[in-house]
C-alpha cells in the first residue's frame, strides 16, 4: 500500500494533476496504477482478489480522521503518549490530496519555524514524516462512514474498519470556489498564480503588494478580507452579484468608509486572463448582471470569500453540528456531543481557519483524548 501511494504521489507531481510530493522514480508504474484509480476519486481500487485480501479490521485506542496540521499534530502527541494512533488521511477526499488545503498553497510564510517560508506541499510532507516517525499508522483511504452509537467506535473506509476507543475528527473545511474560465489550475488557469481563497494566508505575498486586487463575496468574510488586503494592495475591488451586502452593518460601514475599497454591485466575474507571458493573473472580465455589459478589470489578485464547506457529511448526523455544518465542541475543549469523540482544526473552527490554529486544536484534541482514555481505564479497573 505504501509503495503504491509513493508511486502515485510521484506520478501526480510529474503530470501536474495533483500537488503531492514523493521520492519514487517509477513514473511508468505510477501511471499504470493511476489509470486503475480513474473509476473512483475516494481511494485506490484493486482487483476483487486483492480487495478480499485487504478487507481488514484494525483496533486502536485512538483513531484520527484527517491529514492536515490538526490531524498530524494530534497524531504526533498521541503517538508520543504511546497511544499507537491510526490515522486515515483520505484519498482525494473532497477533491483535495492528502495534506488538506495546504497542498494547494504554493508558499506558506506564517507558520512558525520557517523564516524563509515553505511550500504548502513540503510542509504537509513534513507533518506526515513526523507523525510516522513516532509510530502513527497512516492509512491512505477516505473514511466513508462512522458509527459512534457504541464503544468501541467504528470508522470505515473502502477496505478497512477501525475499532477505536476514542476518535479525533480533523477533516477540515474546503473553501468554496467559483468556476469560470481561468479560475482553475493547470494550463490557462491562475489558481495559486494570482487567485486564492485566503487573503490572510496569501495577501502579503510580493505578487500582490501595491497592486490592484479583487474580492468576490458579500458577507462578513468578504468585508474582512477586503479590509485586510488594503494593507498590501493599491486598491481593492469588491465584486458582488447583488445590490446589497449580507454582511453585518458594522462591517459594511468599515468597507464603505475605506478610500482604498471600491464596490462593483450587481456584478459577476466571467473570466480571468493573464498578464502577458508572465503566467500570472492580469485581470478579470466582469459582467453587470443588470445591463449585461462586460468590462475588463485589471487586477493582480483575486480572492474568493464566499464561504467554506466543512467536511462533515460522512458523519451521518451522529455529532451535533451548527447551522453551517461545523462540528460543535464544548467551549474550551475539543469534546463533541459524543463522549470520546473529539474535533480539531477547521472542521470545528469557522473563525480563524489557519494552519497554526488548526495545529493548536490538534494538540488539544490529543490531550483531551488521552485524558478520556485514562478515565475509562480507571473506570474499567474499578468495575473489574
Amino acid at each position: 500500500m505504501n509503495r503504491c501511494y509513493s508511486k502515485l504521489r510521484n506520478f501526480f507531481r510529474k503530470v501536474r494533476l495533483v500537488h503531492i510530493s514523493s521520492s519514487s522514480s517509477s513514473v511508468a508504474a505510477a501511471a499504470a496504477a493511476a489509470a486503475s484509480l480513474s473509476s473512483s476519486p475516494s481511494s485506490p481500487k484493486f482487483s476483487s482478489a486483492a480487495m478480499d485480501d485487504l478487507q481488514k479490521t484494525l483496533t486502536t485506542r485512538l483513531c484520527i480522521i484527517g491529514s492536515g496540521p490538526a490531524a498530524h499534530t494530534a497524531a504526533i502527541y498521541a503517538a508520543r503518549a504511546e497511544l499507537k494512533p491510526i490515522l486515515l488521511e483520505g484519498w482525494m477526499a473532497n477533491g483535495i490530496a492528502p495534506g488538506g488545503q495546504l497542498t494547494t498553497t504554493s508558499e506558506v510564510e506564517n507558520f512558525p519555524g520557517f523564516p524563509e517560508g515553505i511550500g504548502g506541499l513540503e510542509l504537509t510532507d513534513l507533518f506526515r514524516q513526523q507523525s510516522a516517525r513516532f509510530g502513527t499508522e497512516i492509512i491512505t483511504e477516505t473514511v466513508n462512514s462512522v458509527d459512534f452509537s457504541a464503544n468501541p467506535f467504528k470508522v470505515s473506509s473502502d477496505t478497512k474498519t477501525v475499532l477505536a476507543d476514542a476518535v479525533v475528527v480533523a477533516t477540515g473545511a474546503v473553501a468554496k470556489r467559483l468556476d469560470f474560465p481561468g479560475a482553475g489550475e493547470g494550463n490557462g488557469g491562475f489558481w495559486n498564480r494570482g487567485i486564492s481563497a485566503c487573503a490572510v494566508c496569501d495577501g502579503a505575498a510580493p505578487i500582490f503588494r501595491n497592486k490592484p486586487l479583487a474580492v468576490i463575496g458579500g458577507g462578513d468574510s468578504a468585508m474582512e478580507e477586503a479590509t485586510f488586503l488594503t494593507k498590501y494592495g493599491s486598491k481593492v475591488h469588491i465584486i458582488h452579484r447583488r445590490d446589497t451586502f449580507r454582511a453585518s452593518k458594522i462591517m459594511q460601514k468599515r468597507v464603505m468608509e475605506n478610500p482604498k475599497i471600491e464596490v462593483l454591485w450587481n456584478s459577476v466575474v466571467v473570466e480571468a486572463y493573464g498578464d502577458g507571458e508572465k503566467g500570472v493573473l492580469g485581470g478579470l472580465k466582469v459582467k453587470n448582471v443588470v445591463t449585461g455589459k462586460v468590462t475588463a478589470l485589471k487586477v493582480s489578485g483575486l480572492f474568493f470569500a464566499i464561504g467554506h464547506e466543512p467536511a462533515t457529511k460522512f458523519l451521518g448526523g451522529q455529532l451535533d453540528l451548527d447551522s453551517d455544518g461545523y462540528v460543535v465542541t464544548k467551549p474550551g475543549t475539543t469534546q463533541t456531543s459524543v463522549r470520546g469523540v473529539f474535533a480539531a482544526g477547521d472542521v470545528q473552527d469557522k473563525k480563524y481557519r489557519q494552519a497554526v490554529t488548526a495545529a493548536g486544536t490538534g494538540c488539544m484534541a490529543a490531550l483531551d483524548a488521552e485524558h478520556y482514555l485514562q478515565e475509562i481505564c480507571v473506570q474499567q479497573g474499578k468495575s473489574d
